[in-house]
């Protein structure tokens, strides 16, 4: 869920170090390049005897570069210099719980949505935590083509529809709890399955001033004004900003899912809620699925959540975009 992930490039097999390298940049997160400090033996042998088992022929670490500052899991790609992967590392309680519900909603949009997604190698608990091992995706540049391929992925997704807003099971968004209990109405899921639930979140990090938590409650109660018309449960990324697609020559990988059924708008909302996207993909999107008028109005508003949860795990840095988006609706 990080917004500032490095989500478009965790997966890469392959990376320009004139981007990203070890230079000393206070502030700005950096790829790390060689041996990597966390990955000591218990987790490289684990490692190695996974791909190993997995691909059938003998695999040793030769390659290491360091992930960890873009993301909230350790994460790292590693390689024999011949074949490449993805590993996230977690010594949170519920580690395995979220790494195996991460799969299932990959498997999901795999199934339901005939979507790319990438190969897992397997999960392993190890002696302090959990192990999620991927196959690499070797990313390329996006140009027209890769942009429109993200919003027809987004509406090949959007196309299965559901009986309810909300899920069979929880999730997790980023590292936080995810309630899907379904309901019959997007008004009151959103109050409340999202923003209630993350207003706490926030409150309880101490990043929200109460000017703003005041303006958050404010903006619930004129919900029923603000949410649109009815709507059809359609299944989403759940969390589908722009870094959560990998642009591939094959096409379009979804990655970091949060499934539930929903408003499409949501998805639509969170492409570009940090960084800008080309008409290319709500062009390519509308070729397959429509986009009410109204969603540019209320874009700002199924922002709201994420915003809530910038600044609750990140910090204060992110108020000016919560109170700006609240500030469009009071």
């Amino acid at each position: 869920m990080k917004h500032c992930s490095i989500s478009r490039c965790i997966l890469i097999k392959t990376g320009e170090r004139a981007k990203v390298n070890n230079d000393n940049n206070y502030g700005i997160p950096q790829v790390r390049y060689g041996p990597i400090k966390w990955l000591g033996d218990t987790l490289r042998v684990s490692i190695e005897e996974a791909v190993t088992k997995n691909i059938r022929r003998e695999w040793k670490i030769k390659t290491q570069k360091d992930l960890s500052e873009f993301a909230y899991h350790r994460c790292a790609i590693v390689s024999d210099n011949s074949f490449y992967l993805f590993f996230k590392y977690s010594e949170a309680a519920d580690a395995g719980r979220q790494f195996e519900i991460e799969i299932s909603d990959l498997q999901t949009l795999s199934e339901k949505a005939g979507v790319l997604i990438p190969h897992v190698i397997e999960i392993i608990q190890v002696e302090n935590g959990w192990i999620l091992i991927m196959k690499a995706l070797e990313a390329i540049q996006r140009g027209p083509r890769q942009w429109r391929e993200i919003g027809a992925t987004l509406a090949r997704i959007h196309r299965v529809k559901g009986e309810y807003f909300g899920f069979e099971t929880d999730g997790f968004w980023g590292p936080l709890h995810q309630d899907n209990t379904p309901t019959r109405d997007w008004e009151t899921f959103f109050r409340e399955r999202r923003l209630l639930p993350l207003l706490k979140i926030g409150i309880d990090s101490g990043n929200i001033p109460s000017s703003v938590v005041s303006d958050v409650e404010t903006l619930i109660t004129r919900l029923p004004d603000l949410c649109g018309p009815e709507i059809t449960p359609s299944l989403l990324h759940g969390d589908a900003q722009q870094n959560n697609f990998i642009s591939t020559s094959e096409g379009a990988y979804v990655i970091d899912p949060a499934v539930y059924y929903g408003n499409p708008e949501m998805d639509l909302a969170l492409i570009d809620s940090f960084q800008p996207v080309p008409d290319d993909v709500f062009d390519s999107y509308r070729e397959e699925m429509p986009i009410d008028p109204g969603f540019y109005e209320r874009r700002y508003l199924w922002r709201i959540p994420l915003y809530l949860a910038a600044v609750a795990l990140e910090g204060p840095m992110h108020l000016n975009r919560l109170t700006g988006a609240l500030g469009r609706y009071l």
